[in-house]
This record gives structure tokens, sequence and C-alpha cells, in this order.
């Protein structure tokens, strides 16, 4: 047996009780587990600064010197912040904070004992702070023998048991020097040496104990790399097979239908990003093989229009055509804009929710099975066992990260062979993630908005500054155009400090006692949450009070202005979203971005890209660099961003494409998976997928 597979418990300074925590908090319970345990940060501990020098936009830094005091800070509740006063002793003194913990450090650490000091500098009221330091005897550390240390993460139950980066860095050095045997490569020698990568062995040795920074960079895109490039493999080995195994049906037909609706319907010129994506749609469904693709594009860039007009291309060739929307309200807008582009065209649709009833869901059922529904509009209900078709040949799916595989899966089952597949989203997705998240489709991108709209304008306005605000609004609804106030709680909350809706709305009630006003949130009923909707969109109020169940979904024209509170709370796709709920008539629109004026600097620079830019996937990149892949909506059920132990979706853009150039050369000589050239690949492979990562999700 390899060494790698060798209980971690025998491990020279493991033993069972570190193995119990090993493998409970970081899933660790093999040499090999350890051995891919990767450092997230290095840090060249031979330099010492002095707090002269320390300025709050510095990377984590050291300093020695001595604690001159302690002070004790009552926070809510029964909870304490300590504050260590630190000198270097150079006369400038610095803050050691602990915001928990902090008895353990009073009886820690003593005063006027040598310390080195490690943390990541900040700047409040002119005065250096560092944030839960590490602190360490300075007789115990020997400085010149510390180049690269690397960092590892670990747990608060860790560190209570007094395992922290420095015990993980010490098992990390004995497992090195244990492992005498050459680790086995898992790449063949024609791809690392074409891309003059280093060996897995080297690379391996390296990224826990750099001496440099040039090998610890030769090792890490090594290894970044080869996991990039096995996800990418295996999303094409899946795609190809999908691909030869399902035919699609072939619609080589643009008839009467599309023909008509093209001519003497259309509302607007098609902007020519969207004569691109028709075109790139109508070859893919000619073409024998069943269509996957995925179709983004920002709010208001026209989806629904494409989506319609290849639904229409399905129905020239004698199938049905269906669009499944996640919620009740974007079905309903699904079947409402559907319809006005359709105007007199004798084609029926119908809408199928789960508030459908009776005698009316009884008609639209038959209606499918003979085929005389020929387009549904409908939420999940759609893929009931219940609801069949006649013919089903076109299927777009919505706002697509709502919906989970085996929905999707059932969806498609209800047809003799694989109906052509249109994923839409409005949330745009920066292109290194689409080519991990959707890497079995084929994606195309709406990017012109159609003629007429203007740019929302977004302002930042600071909440001491809400008089000049309302008057503002005022305006705005004297010409008779309507607002969107949106917070982020319903009820009051004891750890936050937020204005929740049902005191911000009375506020409201109060700031504009002549206009009416609506109230939604998700926890009301849904048929209440509709009324009030209606009342909205009808024009029967004038301000709509809510939370972000009107991020998606919700088409006022006349709405011109949205007010977010609390806008630092929300992330950016989260602000993007909410502000592309205006900006859909010919008006101007607005979006003002409330907050108060204690801003980090992440949250500042959220404000000032939204400011600056409305295009969404600039907005996207932004995110996912701020935020990472795990936190953007909807890739949480990926399965990906999770599991990628060292590479990074945001910041290795160009390691993303160049594995899955290299993966896609291999698919390419050999789609069957047989050839004896790839066997190592192939191999590996099937040991991945015998781990706890989610393949099956990422396919």
């Amino acid at each position: 047996m390899s060494i790698l597979h060798q209980d971690i418990q025998y491990l020279p300074g493991v033993g069972p009780n570190r193995k119990k925590m090993l493998s409970e908090e970081l899933g660790i319970k093999t040499i090999g587990d350890l051995l891919q345990y990767y450092p997230y940060r290095y840090v060249d501990r031979s330099r010492l600064y002095s707090i002269r020098e320390l300025t709050g936009d510095m990377p984590f830094v050291q300093v020695k010197g001595f604690i001159l005091s302690f002070e004790t800070f009552k926070m809510n509740g029964r909870k304490e912040r300590v504050v260590a006063h630190f000198t270097d002793g150079s006369g400038r003194v610095m803050d050691l904070i602990w915001f928990v913990y902090g008895k353990n450090a009073l009886t820690k650490y003593k005063v006027d004992t040598e310390y080195v000091v490690f943390g990541k500098p900040t700047v409040f009221n002119g005065r250096v702070q560092v944030a839960h330091p590490e602190v360490e005897p300075a007789d115990t550390l020997e400085l010149s023998t510390m180049k690269m240390l690397p960092y590892y993460h670990t747990t608060e139950k860790m560190k209570k048991a007094g395992m922290n980066s420095r015990t993980i860095e010490k098992l990390t050095r004995t497992m090195v020097s244990v492992i005498k045997e050459p680790i086995a490569e898992t790449l063949p020698a024609f791809i690392t040496e074409r891309l003059h990568l280093m060996g897995r062995d080297e690379a391996l040795r390296i990224i826990h104990n750099p001496q440099n920074t040039k090998d610890l960079e030769r090792a890490r895109v090594r290894l970044k790399f080869e996991e990039l490039f096995y996800v990418q493999l295996n999303i094409l080995r899946y795609a190809s097979d999908q691909r030869r195994k399902y035919r699609g049906y072939v619609f080589s037909r643009v008839g009467d239908l599309f023909n008509t609706f093209y001519y003497r319907h259309l509302p607007f010129e098609l902007t020519g990003a969207q004569k691109r994506v028709v075109k790139e749609i109508r070859k893919d469904m000619g073409s024998g093989r069943q269509m996957n693709r995925l179709l983004q594009g920002d709010v208001g860039s026209g989806k629904t229009l494409v989506a319609l007009m290849s639904m229409l291309i399905a129905l020239d060739n004698g199938y049905q055509a269906c669009i499944m929307a996640p919620t009740e309200i974007l079905a309903e807008q699904h079947l409402q804009t559907i319809c006005d582009f359709l105007g007199d065209m004798a084609i029926r649709v119908e809408l199928l929710t789960g508030m459908v009833k009776g005698k009316k869901r009884q008609e639209i059922l038959n209606g499918l099975l003979t085929g005389e529904v020929q387009i549904l509009v409908g939420t999940h209900a759609v893929i009931e066992d219940t609801v069949q078709f006649a013919r089903l040949g076109m299927v777009v799916v919505d706002e697509q990260h709502r919906f989970g595989v085996a929905q999707r899966a059932k969806l498609w089952s209800k047809s003799q062979n694989p109906p052509h597949v249109l994923v839409m989203t409005a949330t745009p997705i920066p292109r290194t993630l689409a080519m991990t998240l959707y890497g079995d489709l084929d994606v195309s991108v709406i990017d012109e908005l159609p003629p007429g709209r203007k740019p929302v304008r977004t302002l930042h306005v600071y909440d001491n500054r809400m008089a000049s605000l309302y008057e503002g609004i005022h305006r705005q609804i004297e010409q008779g155009r309507q607002v969107y106030f949106v917070f982020p709680l319903i009820e009051e909350s004891e750890t936050l400090d937020l204005k929740n809706l049902e005191d911000g709305f009375t506020q409201l009630c109060e700031a504009f006692p002549e206009y009416r006003l609506s109230k939604v949130h998700g926890k009301m009923k849904p048929k209440e949450k509709e009324e009030e909707m209606q009342r909205f969109v009808t024009g029967y109020t004038q301000i709509l009070v809510a939370t972000t169940v009107i991020e998606v979904g919700v088409n006022v024209p006349n709405a011109s202005v949205m007010v977010i509170l609390e806008a630092q709370r929300f992330g950016l796709s989260q602000l993007h979203q909410l502000r592309g709920r205006v900006g859909r008539g010919a008006d101007q629109s607005y979006c003002i971005l409330v907050t108060n004026y204690q801003l980090g600097v992440e949250t500042r620079k959220r404000i000032e890209i939204m400011c600056e830019t409305n295009d969404g996937f600039r907005i996207a990149e932004a995110d996912l660099k701020l935020r990472g892949p795990g936190d953007l909506e909807g890739t949480q059920q990926s399965g990906m961003a999770f599991d990628l132990k060292i590479a990074d979706i945001a910041r290795d853009g160009q390691l993303v494409q160049l594995a899955r150039d290299e993966a896609q050369r291999i698919i390419d000589d050999d789609p069957t998976c047989q050839d004896s050239k790839y066997l190592m690949l192939w191999n590996q492979l099937r040991e991945l997928r015998k781990t706890n990562i989610n393949w099956g999700v990422i396919s």
C-alpha cells in the first residue's frame, strides 16, 4: 500500500486525539489528504517591521516589541473586547485587539515580555490596530531561518485545542520527510513537457516548504493546472458522451409562424447581438444534435424575445415548446410578455403553475396531449408526472441555477428524443466561471440593450441626506413615475442594526402621506403578495416597499427610481439585479444606494463599481474577485467552488482556458476514452470520481 493511503494517526506528531480532530474538522484522514491540504498564504517571516512603517493597506506583517498594558471594554450582552497596547520601543504604540477569546489573551500574554506579533494591520482614528494577531515569545523564534513560512487554515475548535497553523506546518514538514518514494505522476509527459510544468512530486514538496517565490509560483501553477484540467476533462467527456448518445430533432424549416412574427409583429428592430444569437440557435436546431445552449444577457437585453423566436422554429416544425421559470410571478411575466409579442397570431399559449387547478388545469393537460397547446409557460409544476406532451421539441429554462439537475432531467424525459434546450440567465456569469459551471453548454451572449433604453444612473447617498432624497422622489412621482424602496430585513434583528421593512414602511407612509404605498416581502402568503404586486403594476400605488423578493420577475416600465436601503448589506450581483427593475421604459431612471458613512474598503469598492458601470459582465467579474465563486448566487449548488483545493476560478482565468484547451485536445483525439496513450488520464479521472467531489453536479 502506498504511504499516501496510510492512516494519518501514524504520522509522527499526530496520534489518536489529533487524528480525530484532523478528521472531523478538516476531513484529513490519510497522509495523502494532508499532502493535498495546501497553505492559503506564505509570509516572509525573516522581515521585521517597525510600527512607524505600518499602513492600513499592507498585507500581513510582523513586529517585535512589548505589551505595555491591557484594557477591557464591554460589548453587547456579556461579550468583552480586550485591547493590548503594544510598542516596539520607538515611542510608537499600536493596539492588539481580541473581540473573542480576549480572556485567553489576558492570561496567556504578559506585560513587559518580548513578543513577535504577526497579523494584518488596519488604521482607525490614526492608530494602527491588529485584530486577533498571532503572538509568540520572541525567544522561541529563529527569524533568520524563517523564510517563506506557509500558513494553513484551522478551525476555532482546533485553535482551542492548541492546533494552529504552526502545528499543521510542523506536521507537513514531518510528512514530506517520511515520504521517501517519489509521489506518483498524474499528468503524462507529453502535457508536462509541452507546457513546461513542474513534476508532481517536486510541486507537492515545494508547496509545503518553498525556498523562494520563483519555485513556489511554479509549484502552484502545476497543481492548479492539474486540478482545473481534470474538472474540464470531466465536463468535456460528459458533453462529448451526450452528443454521441443523443441525436436531436432536426428543425430544418423556418416557416410561416416565425416569418409572420418577424415581419409583422416584431416590436422593434433586433439588436446585432440578438440577430447573432438567433443565428446560433437556428444552426444548433438544424444540426441533428440536441442543442444545449446557455443564453446570457443582462436585465432588459431581450432574452425572452430570442427565446420566443426559438420556440416559433419548433412550432414551425410541428413540435411544442415549453418555458419553465422559478417563480409564479416570473412565469406570469413571461406569459404576459409572450402574449403581448404574439398579438393576434393563432398560437395557443397556456400557463401552468401550482395555482392553476380544477377544470382549467385539466383543459391544459388535455391540450398538451393533443398538441393543441403549442407553448406552455410554467413553474416546476411542469415537471409533474401528470404533465405529458404530444411532441415536446424545445425547452427554455429561465434562471437555470434555481432548478436542480434532477428537476431538469425530468423535463427532458417527457419527450421521445431529448428536446432542444435553451438555458437563460439574467445573472451575468464571468467567462471562466461559465466555462466550469456550464462547461457542457455552448454559450451565447446578448451584450447590447434594445434601442431607446437609457442607462440607469446610479447614485450613492449617505443616510443623513434622506430629506433631500425624499424631495427628489416627490418630483418623480409628481411627473407620474413610480418608485421602489428595498430593505434588507423584514423584522428587527438583535444582531444587526438594520432598518427593517415594517418600521421603514411606517416612516415612508409619514414621508409620503399624499401617495398610496404597497408592501411586499417573503413571509406574505402568495395570494397577498400577488395582490400587492398587482396594485403597483397597475399604477394604483405609487411606491412599492419590498425586500429582495422583487429581484427577479417584476416588469413595471413606469417605475423610474430604485432606492436600496443599507446597500452595503447587498452583494454586487444582487444590487445589479435590483437595479434592473428600473430603466425598462423610455424615461431616465435612477438607482439610489443608501448607506451610512462607516464603510469598509471592500464595501466602498462595491458601491463605486455600481456607480461606475451598468455592464453586468464587468460587475460579475468584480463580484467574483471580491467574493469568490462559492458566494456567487447560483454557484453554491455547483459542487465545484468548494472542491477546488488550490485553483481559484476568479484569479486563474488563463489557467482555466489553458486547461480547457488541453482537455478539448484529448477529447477530440480520443472521444470514446479508449486510446492507451491516454490511459493515465482516464484512470486518474476514475479515481477522482470516487472522491467526495460532486462530479455529477459539475457535469
